[in-house]
């Protein structure tokens, strides 16, 4: 489960990390008590678990009580990437002289774990990797040994932090270390983590993740659970559905993670074609799903507002293909008028010849049909540029 940035901060804070001070509000006047009580200048921040928030407006700095209630007013409700703003941080704003970059992750692919840090901080640590990967250190972590005083001094130096303020990184990583172990997370981060002009080192902001199948360790963790927030996650989450908001245009929904993951990366490629067309999420409706489910699936893709167009990717085995083509329709049928992307399917295996006569039949003017995954990914990439470029 992704936390909120002031849960991973109340969670940095508990372990002892040098934070800002600030609080969350859900309503106008409790940000503006916050503001008051920290009794300076103030960032305002939306609190959606997804990436862009300043670009979105949803990241502001307030001089005064009066700036932050301007302010608020205008964040809390904002709509952003399909998330909607309920909650926002209201932090000291701290005096910035340079933003840096720490991180723990679980390496699963190494099945390891590994930290990361730069001295380049403050943007998409994915720009760093690849515009200046030399300014990016990764460092192993052995699970027994974990973060020892001079492995995090070996991180600071890796990274080529000043000397004079080595200290004060490493033991910000052995507490950080600390929070990967303590709270189960399977990922860490701090970005930025900054130099204040008085040599101070904070942890500005912070990403967690903490691992659910821990949840019988970890009953404290209960209360970030945020389930009355109805965002998309949230909604795919009540209905069953194993779903991932991405930052993209195509709309993804298959059956098992493998094919869902080899259909993201065919609708990546495809739409280099078309101006840099991405997949907007990841959706699994699982191998014995009922066409309920796919109608479900569908419901929460279509009302997604960054998705263009869908493609919906489906081989018949536990799951019929006549019984997903029948869900198509019926989520179709159930949206009604507001059904105005298109929907573009292949659907191959169990049933499959049934399935695609049910849709032809339905001579749905939003729904098409191709035969190949490749040219499905590529229709579904030009249809989804055609009308985001409308």
């Amino acid at each position: 489960m992704d936390l909120y940035e002031y849960q991973a901060k109340q969670l940095f804070g508990k372990h002892g990390l040098p934070i800002t001070a600030g609080d969350v509000a859900t309503d106008v006047d409790a940000a503006v008590a916050i503001s008051e009580s920290i009794n300076g200048p103030v960032v305002v921040k939306a609190q959606v678990k997804t990436g862009g928030r300043g670009k979105a407006g949803g990241v502001k700095l307030a001089k005064d009580p009066a700036e932050t209630r301007e302010i608020a007013t205008a964040i809390l409700g904002m709509d952003i990437k399909g998330h909607t703003v309920h909650k926002v941080l209201v932090a000291h704003a701290a005096d910035i002289a340079e933003e840096y970059y720490v991180s723990f992750l679980l390496d699963r692919a190494n099945r390891a774990f590994l930290a990361m840090a730069s001295v380049e901080g403050g943007v998409e640590i994915e720009e760093v990797a690849v515009n200046n990967p030399e300014a990016l250190a990764k460092i192993r972590i052995d699970a027994l040994e974990g973060v020892t005083p001079e492995k995090a001094r070996e991180i600071a130096a890796a990274a080529k932090f000043d000397e004079a303020i080595q200290g004060q990184v490493a033991d910000i990583l052995v507490k950080l270390w600390a929070v990967m172990v303590a709270e189960d997370a399977t990922l860490v981060e701090v970005n930025p983590l900054v130099l204040t002009p008085t040599g101070e080192v904070l942890a500005l902001d912070g990403k967690v993740t903490i691992d659910d199948n821990a949840d019988y360790r970890q009953p404290e963790h209960a209360s970030f659970d945020d389930s009355n927030v109805d965002d998309i996650e949230t909604r795919a989450k009540a209905m069953g559905l194993n779903y991932v908001k991405l930052e993209g245009d195509v709309g993804i929904i298959g059956n098992g993670a493998g094919l869902v993951m080899s259909t993201l990366d065919v609708v990546a490629y495809a739409g280099e074609e078309f101006g840099d067309i991405k997949p907007a999420n990841f959706l699994d409706i699982g191998g014995g799903a009922s066409a309920e489910v796919m109608a479900n699936g569908l419901d929460i893709v279509l009302n997604d507002p960054d998705v263009q167009a869908v493609f919906v990717n489906i081989f018949g085995g536990i799951t019929s293909c006549d019984a997903v083509a029948n869900g198509i329709l019926q989520a179709v049928d159930q949206l009604g008028d507001s059904v105005t992307k298109p929907i573009v399917c292949r659907i191959d295996g169990n049933n499959a010849v049934v399935g695609r006569e049910i849709l032809t039949n339905s001579n749905h003017p939003l729904i098409e049909l191709v035969e190949t995954m490749d040219a499905a990914a590529r229709r579904v990439a030009e249809l989804a540029a055609a009308k985001k470029g409308a």
